[in-house]
């Protein structure tokens, strides 16, 4: 589950506590909650290439992606 906060400096920060390294930050929710996405499918894809677990799924779950998701 996504966390959102307001910074002191009016903008906002997102982070993701139970996926290690996904936060964002913008001058906008709407924005910080787009980038935050952004952030989040690039960990998935460089995860599932990478034949790491991802929270959330099974261990030794059988993802499979197309080439155009490393293009």
């Amino acid at each position: 589950m996504a966390k959102y906060k307001l910074l002191e400096d009016g903008t906002f920060f997102a982070e993701i506590p139970s996926v290690r390294g996904v936060w964002a930050n913008a001058k906008t929710l709407e924005k910080c909650r787009e980038e935050l996405a952004e952030v989040l499918e690039d960990w998935l894809f460089l995860n599932i290439r990478e034949k790491k677990n991802i929270p959330g799924f099974p261990v030794g779950a059988n993802i499979k992606m197309s080439a155009m998701a490393y293009a």
